[in-house]
């Protein structure tokens, strides 16, 4: 298969499967099984990319054969690659789960449907090779998950939504302001010109006043301090499949675009961006983490860690390092298995225990040992507990901050890592070690529904114990990733041939 097809595939199977789904929307067995096949295809799509990529270098494809800067490219490097491929993972185990943790009334109203466009926007985001189809992208991502975030119409869900989009709108606005100024000053939005264009303007000034309206619409998207307080107040309100996806994927798809238009635009950034990059990742470690210390929702706690843990990639694109960005890179893939992970597991332990509440939670560990079992491997990885993936993420960053001399922010970064353990501690004694009220759960699940449920979650934690014992091979790609991130002059070369 063309390097070509490879690039337009994770593109065009979510938008046909979507199509379909749309189509078949009276016969919500058919829209399951056309979800599963979609969202399978769409993985081996991803992982034949990253082969590709991997054994013929960066893959880069001119829509309408317009040559690159004039039309619309498309790129593959190891981290877009690696991106869409773990995509395509955790949304096959996303609709998987939703076979059995979506409603009649969602599913009737477009959930399979918006689930796929939301796919496509992401991996549109992934793989797009100029500023204007990013901004682009970011809008049908931003106009499927509203959506899906209102499916149901609940009061709390629409005061969720009204947050959401209204600083998602704001993040729009300094994106396309961002794009407008670039535009002026060097009269390209293709990525790879504008690597070497910006290096030929010499307006400081307007330079440093770009680099931080990304700053702010990335930022925003990421869930990044001082501007995150929308994600807490939203993404704990859908039913558990949405929530997943929303927390493993749109996040990442902000603060990717960070790294990506940083390296490329700005790769000797001034001292005044760099402090403002190492302030907004020590601010996000600890306040995320705080925020989450005092949450008794377990949904809107976990979405307190997603902020956190946003933190920590933005801290290795601040120190501007190889490493630093290895560590990001490593940190950003097994993060998104990791939230998609923990929030199926939330829906689980909410309908097994009948509360959202943790302090009304119990048992879990005595009724449904594998259940708990599950846990362990994502909220340990989360807190960078070894051996787990989570952990070589950290360890890799703390080294970077180490050989930068950013005593402070490393300080920073294991006191947020000290809470995240705490936290996930807190909520393993609560919800999972403690005796269960009434002697029982309340959940009148058939065998077959737990099987369904617990199956995603079972197999996201059997993979992330794997990558923890041996995470060699993905330390491998996020390594590569990092050469390429610093080193754009491959990325160049592939778009545009010089």
């Amino acid at each position: 298969m063309s390097a070509a097809v490879l690039l337009i595939l994770p593109i065009i199977v979510p938008a046909v499967t979507g199509m379909l789904t749309l189509l078949a929307r009276s016969f919500p067995s058919a829209q399951r099984v056309l979800s599963l096949l979609g969202t399978t295809a769409l993985f081996a799509t991803g992982g034949l990319l990253l082969v590709q990529v991997q054994a013929g270098g960066i893959q880069a494809t001119q829509m309408g054969d317009w040559p690159a800067p004039f039309g619309i490219t498309l790129v593959a490097d190891y981290l877009s690659a690696g991106l869409v491929a773990v995509t395509g993972f955790v949304a096959a185990a996303v609709a998987v789960y939703a076979l059995r943790g979506i409603d009649a009334e969602r599913e009737k109203f477009g959930f399979h449907t918006l689930f796929h466009l939301l796919l496509m926007g992401i991996n549109g985001a992934f793989l797009t090779g100029d500023l204007f189809n990013m901004y682009v992208w970011f809008e049908v991502l931003l106009i499927a998950s509203f959506v899906l975030l209102v499916l149901g119409n609940g009061r709390e869900q629409l005061d969720g939504a009204v947050k959401y989009v209204g600083i998602n709108l704001v993040a729009s606005v300094s994106f396309l302001a961002a794009i407008g100024l670039v535009y002026g000053m060097t009269g390209t939005l293709n990525l790879a010109d504008l690597a070497g264009s910006m290096q030929n303007v010499r307006q400081s000034g307007m330079e440093a006043t770009v680099a931080m309206l990304f700053l702010i619409g990335f930022g925003i998207k990421a869930g990044l301090f001082p501007l995150y307080f929308w994600l807490p107040a939203s993404y704990h309100t859908p039913p558990a499949p949405i929530a997943a996806v929303f927390a493993g994927l749109l996040t990442k798809v902000g603060i990717y675009s960070l790294l990506r238009v940083f390296t490329l635009l700005f790769p000797e950034p001034t001292g005044y961006t760099q402090t403002v990059l190492l302030v907004v990742a020590g601010a996000t470690m600890l306040l995320g983490a705080f925020g989450a210390l005092v949450q008794r929702n377990v949904l809107r706690l976990l979405a307190f860690l997603v902020i956190s843990a946003m933190g920590y990639v933005a801290m290795g694109l601040g120190f501007f390092t190889t490493l630093g960005l290895a560590g990001a890179v490593f940190y950003i893939f097994q993060d998104i298995p990791v939230k998609t992970s923990l929030f199926l597991m939330g829906g689980l332990m909410e309908r097994e225990t009948g509360t959202n509440q943790l302090g009304d939670m119990g048992g879990i560990y005595t009724h449904r040992p594998l259940l708990a079992a599950a846990f362990i491997v994502p909220a340990f990885s989360l807190a960078g507990f070894p051996p787990f993936p989570g952990f070589w993420g950290k360890l890799t960053l703390v080294q970077a901050g180490l050989a930068a001399e950013q005593w402070t922010l490393v300080a920073v970064a294991l006191i947020a890592g000290a809470l995240t353990l705490l936290i996930v501690g807190q909520v393993w004694a609560r919800a999972f070690w403690r005796p269960a009220r009434n002697d029982g759960l309340v959940s009148n699940m058939s065998a077959g529904t737990r099987t369904i449920l617990q199956g995603p979650v079972v197999g996201l934690a059997l993979v992330l114990l794997a990558v923890g014992l041996y995470a060699q091979p993905l330390f491998d790609l996020a390594q590569t990733a990092a050469v390429h991130l610093t080193d754009t002059g491959p990325y160049v070369q592939a778009v545009l041939g010089r």
